[in-house]
């Protein structure tokens, strides 16, 4: 199981001005605690509470159809498409950096045992798309399109771009058999069009934010196209939910650093969380859990309605890479951030730096391992910030495997939705993402925002007048 070490928040550690104390306070929020795990849990089956991403790891239905559909493509394609933005595909790239073998898509097939390299488009950058396209071969491509609502202008933009030249690749009959879309389903453009085209589909489930959604089919499905054990992943989120539903703050981690975010927050002004894990195959959790902690908390209205302007700002931190171009900041200048560290206790390789040079400087080196400095470095930054007055807490994995990544991420998720109800938010929307999206459709000449149009002109006419 995952450990969380969060000695070096108290203030018996880095002092009463910055730290936390920690006894008094999870005595203090006990009661707090319980009936916010408590009402999470029995509001998780209830429709319109969108707790259902809490049900995910329990989904044997999706779980069978996603493993028997990889099963049935299996060996026809080289490469695997995925179309989508924000939750659509973080959670995607996250996972996959992190359970397949480092530079997956450059290992040979028999590397790779014969499963395709995977690529994800999660932004409409022109240059980057037209790059991609230039060196996939779409005959050989299974374009995976995922968007819940079917309308979402940037994964569809490129899902226009991608089926006009499968067609011409392909032929109108036969491009459908390189398409499969994970949408709503019943409604929306993208279920349209799957059903007048005849595409494979997977279901994003009702009550289930993109943010939450990487244990859907949103993320299941790419994993297991290149071969990721989902089962492993699963048997992961069903232990930690079974340890996260213990209502005592003492017994539960996810409770734990929720709280411990939030008072660091609200009692001392630390409004940064950086999130710093030491391993690369880990980086791409830090870009996951940015939008995660930062779409959730981050709102304007409590939930009676007073005006709060409140969450925490996420920052994507790799240590030991960042150590180099971060942590002078963080030691000395402004006291605002609480930083997570992510800790591997077995890495799948071991390391050894050969004796060769006798240099005073790095002689010391020859004979350790990789291992070891990695390890060395992590701790002498711990204890650097202690020593500034810095606050950081730590997750520890006993490895990086899918067990261990679908604890990770689901303690995650579980920890941002205590932390929405201690902040006394609705975690689970998005109101200032959709005003932005709302002003794309009218700048691009959507139909039906042509008053929206004209005010956005408006606006856009006096800021140039300034």
């Amino acid at each position: 199981m995952i450990k969380f070490d969060c000695k070096n928040a108290d203030m018996k550690v880095i002092g009463q001005e910055n730290g936390l104390n920690l006894e008094h306070e999870f005595c203090e929020y006990k009661d707090k605690i319980t009936e916010i795990i408590a009402n999470l849990n029995k509001h998780k089956d209830k429709p319109g509470q969108w707790l259902q991403w809490m049900n995910l790891g329990y989904n044997e239905e999706t779980l069978w159809y996603v493993k028997e559909y990889a099963s049935l493509v299996r060996g026809r394609f080289e490469n695997i498409l995925v179309l989508g933005i924000g939750g659509s595909a973080l959670g995607g790239i996250a996972v996959t950096e992190a359970l397949l073998k480092p530079y997956w898509n450059l290992l040979t097939p028999e590397q790779r045992n014969n499963f395709p390299r995977i690529f994800f488009l999660d932004n409409i950058d022109p240059d980057n798309m037209n790059g991609l396209l230039d060196i996939l071969d779409l005959k050989k491509t299974l374009v995976n399109v995922i968007t819940k609502s079917g309308s979402t202008a940037e994964t569809m933009s490129q899902f226009m771009i991608l089926k006009d030249r499968l067609e011409k690749a392909l032929g109108e009959d036969e491009y459908r058999k390189n398409v499969v879309a994970t949408t709503d389903k019943q409604t929306g453009v993208l279920r349209q069009i799957a059903e007048q085209e005849g595409y494979k589909t997977f279901v994003v489930p009702d009550d289930v934010g993109g943010r939450f959604s990487v244990f859907s089919a949103v993320g299941l499905l790419p994993f297991a196209l290149v071969g990721i054990d989902i089962d492993e992943i699963v048997n992961g989120i069903k232990d930690m939910d079974l340890a996260l539903k213990n209502t005592d703050v003492y017994e539960n981690i996810a409770a734990q650093n929720a709280l411990i975010q939030y008072l660091m927050d609200v009692k001392k002004g630390k409004n940064l969380s950086v999130m710093m894990p030491y391993s690369s195959r880990l980086k791409y959790v830090s870009d996951w859990y940015a939008q995660l902690w930062a779409e959730s908390l981050g709102k304007n209205e409590d939930l009676q309605g007073n005006h709060v302007h409140v969450g925490q700002t996420p920052i994507k931190a790799l240590g030991a890479t960042d150590q180099h171009s971060q942590i002078q900041l963080y030691n000395e200048g402004p006291n605002d951030k609480i930083i997570n560290f992510i800790r591997v206790e077995e890495f799948d390789t071991t390391l050894e730096i050969p004796n060769i040079f006798a240099y005073t400087g790095i002689g010391y080196l020859g004979g350790k391992t990789i291992n070891q400095l990695l390890n060395a470095e992590a701790d002498s930054t711990k204890v650097s910030l202690s020593d500034y007055a810095r606050p950081t807490v730590t997750i520890i994995l006993p490895k990086v495997d899918g067990y261990h990544i679908g604890q990770l991420l689901y303690m995650l998720e579980v920890q941002t939705a205590i932390a929405g109800a201690l902040y006394n938010i609705n975690a689970f929307n998005q109101p200032g993402v959709e005003q932005a999206k709302n002003y794309t459709y009218a700048l691009m000449g959507r139909a039906g925002y042509e008053d929206s149009a004209k005010t956005l002109q408006t606006k856009m006419a006096s800021i140039a007048e300034v």
